[in-house]
This record gives structure tokens, sequence and C-alpha cells, in this order.
């Protein structure tokens, strides 16, 4: 098991987490899709990086055992998700699923949008859960690479199966059994996201652009081509390029991936590495192609007709955001509850009709069809079968491997 160390950062990890702040497919902007902004300084000092040694997970010497579960007799559970992250009425004050959980249940959920940043909200939970007490919340989402961080630390509950007889049975194969939680023991998916290559039509102007070679060497396109600032969706992609699975790469496949990509930013190639603000760039078309945010495309196809995607025939890769009961929860068995309520599919269905992410759930889209017919036959909602097929994910790293990683990376980007 993982060990915690605090308040040691490698150079590198502060620029990942700076270029996360700022624009990550992370941030507050993924979720917010084109519906919302918000302003708010979030603090970098308090992530500490991950190491051999020092302040043992929860549940060793420190204390962490699980906290006695009051969920009999305390009729509440506290969820901590992002912003403009779930479904809501008319009013923008009221989230149905959540109301009819509650009167389904009769346990009243107190629904706070506090995680802006991975980062950001680890640093807010890590004293609290290095120290094996309670962090107030039953129920967090994050996103696969911090959810396995926080599985590794031991600062997960592991998760009742009895609980979860429709999240067990109407899981998609897909997001079964990730690398870094085989079988869902401590883990189920809220929504995913999965990259695309995404172009503007007039801008392209009849340029043929199928895959990330296409975006790398073609003349025509030098200048007008974006690549993500998030590590994995941007090297993930490149990996596939290259015929290599981002899901048992080497560090020479790695660093040959970097070459590659260094290669087109000294010749001028690549524009720029942005976050979720390429979506000013892709609708006015100074940008005439980039990587893209499946959920993000959505919404800018609603709005023009000159945003298109292609899903490449080397593969793409699809993230996850995740529930997790953080160690010491008050409430775990109530928190098990809503996270089987959201596996049932009309419940999933309200959600990503509202979200426009990836639904994880089985069923899903003959509800969704209920709802909006259109939503339920967008592959970037509901993929096919031939897009999971071609859907890949990036391994679980290793803190050392990530440190090197982003260092790499960090160099490339000029982060």
């Amino acid at each position: 098991m993982e060990q915690y160390e605090p308040d040691r950062l490698t150079p590198a990890q502060l620029a990942a987490v700076r270029r996360s702040f700022r624009n990550g497919r992370a941030s507050f902007s993924r979720r917010s899709m084109l519906r919302a902004s918000a302003g708010g300084a979030l603090a970098v000092g308090g992530l500490g990086a991950l190491s051999a040694c020092g302040i043992p997970p929860a549940g060793q010497a420190q204390g962490g055992t699980s906290a006695e579960d009051h969920s009999a007799k305390e009729k509440i559970l506290n969820f901590s998700n992002w912003p403009v992250y779930i479904d809501v009425d008319d009013s923008g004050k009221k989230h149905p699923t959540l109301d009819t959980f509650t009167q389904q249940t009769g346990i009243k959920v107190k629904y706070n949008e506090d995680i802006n940043d991975n980062n950001e909200f680890f640093g807010k939970v890590k004293p609290e859960l290095a120290a094996g007490q309670d962090t107030g919340r039953d129920l967090i989402v994050l996103t696969d690479w911090l959810a396995a961080r926080m599985i590794r630390l031991g600062w997960v509950e592991k998760l009742d199966p009895a609980n979860l007889p429709h999240a067990f049975a109407n899981l998609s194969e897909q997001f079964r059994s990730p690398d870094w939680d085989p079988g869902r023991a401590y883990s189920y998916p809220w929504q995913g996201v999965s990259n695309v290559i995404a172009y503007n039509k007039k801008a392209l102007d009849g340029i043929e652009v199928k895959s990330i070679s296409d975006m790398l060497d073609n003349p025509k396109l030098k200048g007008r081509v974006a690549f993500l600032s998030e590590m994995r969706d941007t090297m993930g992609m490149m990996l596939l390029d290259m015929g290599k699975d981002p899901a048992k790469f080497t560090d020479d496949d790695y660093d040959a991936a970097i070459a590659r990509l260094q290669k087109a930013v000294d010749k001028g190639q690549i524009r720029r590495f942005t976050g979720n603000d390429y979506t000013s760039d892709l609708t006015k078309g100074d940008v005439a192609v980039c990587l893209a945010w499946g959920g993000d495309i959505v919404q800018l196809q609603s709005d023009s007709a000159n945003v298109d995607y292609i899903m490449p025939e080397a593969g793409f890769t699809t993230a996850t955001d995740n529930l997790l009961v953080p160690r010491g929860a008050r409430h775990k068995a109530n928190a098990e509850r809503l996270i089987d309520f959201y596996f049932r599919p009309l419940h999933a269905a309200q959600l990503c009709a509202y979200t426009a992410f990836i639904s994880p759930v089985d069923g899903a889209q003959a509800e969704l069809a209920k709802i909006d017919k259109s939503a339920a036959e967008n592959p970037l909602i509901i993929p096919t079968k031939d897009m999971v097929a071609r859907s890949h994910s990036f391994r679980a790293l290793s803190d050392k491997e990530e440190a090197a990683y982003e260092a790499k990376f960090a160099k490339l980007t000029g982060a």
C-alpha cells in the first residue's frame, strides 16, 4: 500500500497542478460545459506528494479504521461533487434525481459542489484522511487517476456488494474492471468522457483529417492545430496513433511519443496546448483541428454547424469520474444506496441527459430516448459497440512514473 508524505512536491508535479488549475480537463471549466462560469482562486500549497515513506495511510498505525456506520439511525448523506455535474430543474436550484432518491428512501442529501479540481480537493481532505478522521463527506466524485491514488493510500472504504445490486448488474462492461480498481471493489463510475479529434469544417476547407498523424504532419494545417494540456489525454492519443496501448506502454514508448510531439512543436505545426478554452478557438476557426472532450463537442454542435468530430481508427482514450466513499465516512450504507440509485437506467438517463457525458449504465439508452432521442443516438453519450471496442484507458502510474512523465510533458508544452 502506498504511503503519504506531506508538503513535498516535485517541480514537475507543481507544473502539472498549475496547468490543471488554469485550464485542465479536471478543472471547473470542463464541468461547466459552456453552461456557466465561476471565479475563485485555488491554492497549490495543500498538495503533498506520495512516497514510499512518511505518515502511514489510514487503516495502519495512525488509526483510520472504518468509523461506525450511522446510516440506520441518521437518514442523511453528505455528497461532494463538481459544479454543474448533475441534473437541475428549470429554477436551477433543485436536483430532480436527488429529490426522487429522498422520496424513495427517506435519506436527505446534503449536496455540495465543492470539488473544483482534483488536486485542490486532495489537498483539502488529506489532513483528515491521513489522520484517520472523518472528512464530513460520505460520497465524493474524483477522476480516475486520483481515485486510484486514494485507493492505494487506503483512504477509501471498500463497498458492500449487497447494497449495490443495480450497480453490479447494470455497469457497462467497458467500465467494469479498471487496472486501478479491479472488479470495482472501491468505486463506481459517475460519468465517462472520451477524447476525440474535433474540427471546424469551414476552417479546414476540404483538408482531410482522419488521425493524429494528419494533425501532426499535414503542412496545410501548420499553426492551426491544438492539443490538450492534460498529459494523459494528449499522450494517450499519441501512443495509440503510434500503435501502442496506453494501458501497457513502456518508458521508451512514452519517450518516442514525446519526441514525435516535440518535432511538431519545433516546426510550428501546433498552435498551442489548451484546456477547455479550445472551444472558443475551434468555433471561431482560429484552430482548424484539435483534440477535444466529447461532452464539450455535444454542446458546441448545438451552437455551431461548423463543428464536427471523428474517432480515429487507431483508437481513442476514455476516462471516468468516480463515486467513492472516503475512509471513515459516517453514512457509508446511505452512500451505497445513492450509488445504486444512479445505476438504475431511468435515473442514469436523467443524469446524462443533462451532463452530456457518457453514461456507464447499461439500459440507459432506452430511457434516454424517452427524454431526448437525439441524445440517445449520440455516440458521445451512448457509445456504439464499435466505439467501445476502440476505446482505451490510460494505465495507472506509480508516483515515480507520474513525476517523470509530467516533467517531460511540462518541458514540451512550456508549462
